[in-house]
């Protein structure tokens, strides 16, 4: 499960930093939808690698 969780957590982000990289290009998957927003546990997971 947290397994899982951590391999959510690493995509998510590698989505994000994607997106902010390439700001007028859009990502279109089928399979995932990025949320607008990152969860404050997942901002709060990636500062604790820090």
């Amino acid at each position: 499960m947290l397994e899982k969780l951590v391999q959510a957590a690493i995509i998510t982000f590698l989505l994000h930093l994607i997106a902010g990289i390439n700001p007028n290009h859009r990502i279109q998957t089928r399979t995932v939808t990025p949320t607008p927003e990152v969860p404050a546990s997942l901002v709060s997971f990636f500062r604790s690698l820090q």
